[in-house]
């Protein structure tokens, strides 16, 4: 099978499988047995990052010297990081990625309020209710104190384990992920060559649902409540990929994960990075070969993201991973995408003590009466 790879993922419409000119790919591996999260007996749901050292496993590397044996943890594997990438040949870099999910927004404690099945075919196309507003949701005091909880845990941390703290930050364009980055890094002792300054990245968005929570605001709402962040290049003022009522595929948000550490990797010489996400984009990004079928590629194809097994964060986690890339040359490059698919949506909401909803529209191009995005 060949690789699927996406030179452009942001048309969100199906297209001819036209190839584009050969060129660099790369190939991403998880490298296992340095975190507690690679290991099948860890259980993602009990899993305390916190208590642990982000996990990091206590163990002696095989590129080790004797002096090393007075250091922390930490500090013997950022210098075994270090003998990596200089034995590593020309084509291969390795990173350590901090994928940190956003704290508690209100569209989490929504879901928690009314229940998955009525959440997500009634009340998650609103913009909220009489009490509180979920389409792109602040963090609840629930939110913010986790993610000063993660910012004492970095503190302690640096202070007392000299982890190598990220010289590159990164982080969703959607509220909750914009304050529970400044909440986690801000105040923190960092390297006065790697300030905190964010960069907003558009594809480590969520996963583009028509959930309301998941449709960002414009350019110039971030810049003005985030004005020390940079924007990337090519953000657009507003929100071009959210569609009312239709959601991406699970295949397209893969190739967007892929797209998006492709620009890192190939543009950012960093070794440590933090990325401020969400679920469902961080459970992409963790992803390993999804192999599929579809009509646009007349063929079997399959999308390697990281490859890491699956591990679902809480609300304010952090995991760590221990990527390595490979630059792979002359491989074909494909624009290819599906159309967004329609959503499930309902007349009324269901019971709270439902276990599934039922779709009672036929097509997701109504909205719930009294209610939708504009509402």
């Amino acid at each position: 099978m060949r690789l699927f790879t996406a030179a452009v993922c942001i048309l969100f419409a199906a297209s001819a499988n036209t190839p584009q000119p050969s060129k660099d790919d790369i190939r991403y591996m998880t490298v296992t047995g340095y975190f507690l999260q690679d290991l099948a007996s860890t259980n993602a749901t009990t899993f305390n990052f916190t208590a642990t050292d982000f996990g990091l496993i206590s163990q002696t590397y095989p590129t080790a010297h004797r002096k090393d044996a007075q250091k922390t943890q930490w500090q013997r594997f950022a210098a075994h990081i270090t003998q990596l990438q200089h034995q590593a040949p020309q084509n291969v870099r390795y990173k350590v990625l901090f994928l940190g999910r956003h704290g508690e927004g209100y569209h989490n404690a929504a879901e928690s309020y009314y229940g998955t099945p009525a959440w997500n075919c009634y009340y998650s196309i609103l913009n909220g209710n009489a009490t509180v507003t979920w389409a792109d949701p602040h963090l609840t005091p629930v939110g913010v104190s986790q993610a000063l909880a993660v910012n004492k845990f970095w503190a302690s941390e640096i202070e007392t384990q000299k982890i190598p703290t990220p010289q590159s930050y990164y982080t969703s364009p959607l509220t909750r992920c914009l304050v529970t980055v400044s909440l986690t890094f801000s105040g923190l002792h960092l390297p006065h060559q790697y300030p905190f300054v964010p960069i907003v990245k558009e594809l480590f968005r969520e996963g583009i649902s028509g959930h309301t929570c998941d449709r960002r605001g414009s350019k110039t709402y971030i810049h003005s409540n985030f004005p020390s962040y940079r924007i990337e290049s090519g953000f657009t003022e507003n929100d071009e990929l959210w569609q009312a009522l239709h959601s991406e595929t699970s295949i397209d948000q893969d190739i967007r994960s892929k797209t998006a550490l492709d620009d890192v990797f190939g543009h950012d010489p960093s070794t440590y990075i933090s990325i401020t996400s969400h679920s469902g984009e961080i459970a992409s990004l963790l992803r390993g070969t999804l192999t599929f079928s579809r009509n646009l590629l007349q063929a079997n194809e399959n999308v390697l993201v990281l490859g890491h097994r699956p591990f679902s964060l809480r609300t304010g986690a952090v995991i760590p991973v221990l990527v390595k890339a490979e630059r792979i040359k002359g491989l074909p490059q494909t624009n290819a995408t599906e159309a967004f698919a329609p959503i499930c949506t309902c007349t009324s909401p269901p019971a709270r003590t439902a276990t599934s909803s039922e779709c009672t529209y036929a097509t997701a191009t109504v909205a719930p009466p009294g209610g939708g995005p504009d509402c």
